[in-house]
């Protein structure tokens, strides 16, 4: 007897459900990760996807699993122009996971333009990691609204760019290795380190004593000296 075409269609429909399912399933674009443990030297670490996959029970439906740890993930770091902002990368802190089109073995290796070494594509082998998004659980807090950060986390440190140009630095010991120029007045409140000279075309004023205006008490002929700055 002839099948009726209900039944063609929704058999055809469940077909591509299913295949549609399958690519789906396998297909990786981007996840949440968490760092077991970073390589300086090589830039990568190892990280254990934070969301679930599924796969197939053996009795038609699926079952929730923990991804594989990824070894050998490259680490993003802010680059360009032959500089790079890097900051030191630990257990436990959270990552977003970027997975390649195409197998990255060789590019990893090697750089520049090269052939993809296997037609996998979107997979777990191929992932990137871009430390620094937050979970609500490990968000930091107190962010700035009206200036740019180079921050810990916690906040006690920092170097704060101002929409007005005012730059702000907050630590409780600043050195500096090699020589410091200004134009205009230096004044600190604070303890700064530096490890050269320091010219400016301004005064100089430390604990509220100025280097170009500063008088000596105490003044006698012969060997005697000054007394300290007042």
């Amino acid at each position: 007897m002839p099948v009726p075409i209900q039944s063609v269609i929704g058999g055809e429909y469940q077909a591509y459900k299913a295949l549609s399912s399958s690519v789906s399933s396998a297909l990786r674009v981007s996840l949440p990760g968490i760092i077991h443990s970073f390589d300086p030297v090589a830039v990568t670490c190892e990280v254990q996807p934070a969301i679930k996959g599924t796969v197939r029970d053996g009795k038609g439906g699926s079952k929730s699993v923990e991804l594989p740890m990824l070894v050998d993930v490259p680490v993003i770091f802010p680059r360009g122009g032959g500089c790079t902002i890097t900051f030191p990368v630990k257990a436990g802190d959270e990552c977003l996971l970027l997975f390649s089109d195409r197998c990255i073995d060789f590019w990893w290796q090697s750089g520049g333009v090269q052939e993809p070494v296997d037609p996998r594509q979107h997979d777990l082998s191929d992932a990137f990691a871009l430390v620094g998004p937050q979970s609500q659980a490990q968000k930091i807090a107190d962010i700035s609204t009206d200036s740019l950060q180079i921050r810990t986390d916690e906040g006690s440190a920092f170097i704060a760019l101002a929409q007005s140009g005012a730059v702000t630095i907050n630590t409780s010991l600043l050195t500096i290795n090699g020589n410091v120029s200004v134009n205009g007045e230096v004044t600190t409140k604070g303890n700064v380190s530096v490890d050269g000279g320091i010219t400016s075309t301004g005064d100089q004023i430390a604990q509220g004593i100025s280097q170009a205006t500063h008088v000596h008490g105490g003044i006698q002929g012969g060997n005697s000296v000054t007394k300290v700055p007042q």
